[in-house]
């Protein structure tokens, strides 16, 4: 973990072994560093005191590895890599981008690899659900009794990325049982970065959205430039590693394949760019009915301000998440600034974040990818 104060003028003098005694939220490596960074620090001190108090509930998970992969992962007990490997998975196939050896987004070509599970499959939701979707979706063990998946598999790892947008949905009133959209689904997916190598599970939308034609225009920077406007259909399920399930009957010389029983259809289309400037672009077609940035970073990065100016005058239900509740905060601060409104979706922890802590955070609060979201 970083000093609290790093950067702020002076170097650190070693390790942040000294945390704020009364959030206990912050760290830092000195008690120079400490006094000199309470200036700052008094303005949050009491909002992540405040969230420290929850933290029992962002670690509460239904899997059986639930402790290792938050508890034991925060005080460095156990790390994404050993748990990875002891289930057969560290730096294999899409599940080689979830440790820090993994690949860097830079090698988009493995979209078209890295297409399974690389686990059995009854472990995973390689082929369609055995009944359909009869009621919303609030948690991860509705969703896995849902699909018939035990709880000590650990797809919820990958499947965040669908679930969110699932849970967004249903939040601003898509619902799959009451689409408000008729057939089709417009999306606009705002800064993947991680995701753009892990594709093949945004296949699940196809049984979340049964019946739905779902476009989504996946924008931001970290698309490299060669693959702008190209368009990926996804018709089936990601596969399991069984030679003989029927996830694999399927014709191997599409991207993903095309499977039996799928009514839904799934389109993702890439632009490189940030969306204020590729917007007139993207809605040549189509006009969105929601749009999402994930692990958003709202208040990190200035070129988020022209992009939510724009979001505020198309007037259309946006979602975005982020690691931890405080960057919530920040974020909505931002947006207060520019739209000088209150949040349509008020900050709240997504039931469907990835189970398993990110490693070395900047706070003592544990965060989550897709950890809490919120809307405007």
């Amino acid at each position: 973990m970083e000093c609290a104060a790093k950067g702020s003028g002076t170097r650190c003098s070693g390790p942040a072994i000294r945390p704020c005694a009364r959030c206990g939220a912050v760290s830092y490596c000195s008690l120079s560093h400490q006094i000199g960074h309470w200036s700052h620090h008094k303005q949050e001190c009491d909002r992540l005191e405040q969230q420290m108090e929850t933290v029992h509930l962002l670690n509460d998970f239904p899997f059986p590895f639930s402790r290792e992969a938050t508890l034991q992962v925060c005080v460095k007990q156990e790390s994404r890599c050993s748990f990875l490997g002891k289930r057969g998975l560290h730096q294999v196939g899409t599940w080689m981008h979830e440790c820090p050896c993994g690949a860097s987004c830079g090698s988009l070509d493995c979209l078209r690899l890295n297409n399974g599970w690389d686990l059995p499959s009854i472990l995973c939701p390689c082929c369609g659900p055995e009944t359909p979707i009869s009621e919303q979706l609030h948690s991860w063990s509705d969703y896995y009794k849902w699909r018939c998946i035990p709880l000590d598999s650990p797809v919820a790892l990958l499947l965040h990325w669908p679930l969110t947008i699932f849970h967004a949905a249903q939040l601003v009133g898509i619902t799959t049982l009451k689409p408000e959209v008729g057939d089709k689904l417009y999306i606009h997916y705002l800064g993947p970065e991680k995701e753009l190598l892990q594709l093949a599970v945004f296949g699940e939308l196809l049984a979340l959205f049964p019946g739905i034609n779902i476009h989504i225009e996946l924008v931001g920077p970290a698309i490299p430039p060669q693959r702008d406007g190209e368009k990926i259909k996804i018709s089936k399920y990601a596969c399991c590693n069984e030679d003989e399930c029927v996830c694999k009957l399927s014709s191997e010389n599409v991207i993903l394949g095309t499977q039996t029983g799928i009514t839904s259809t799934l389109t993702l289309q890439l632009w490189q760019g940030f969306y204020h400037d590729r917007y007139t672009d993207i809605v040549k077609d189509c006009f969105p009915h929601m749009v999402i940035a994930p692990n958003g970073g709202i208040a990190a990065y200035s070129s988020w301000l022209p992009s939510i100016e724009l979001i505020d005058k198309i007037d259309v239900p946006a979602v975005f998440t982020d690691y931890c509740e405080e960057a919530c905060h920040l974020a909505t601060s931002c947006i207060n600034t520019v739209t000088d409104r209150p949040l349509r979706l008020p900050v709240q922890l997504n039931p469907f974040r990835q189970p398993m802590a990110v490693e070395d955070s900047v706070l003592l609060l544990p965060c989550y990818s897709n950890c809490f979201l919120f809307g405007m």
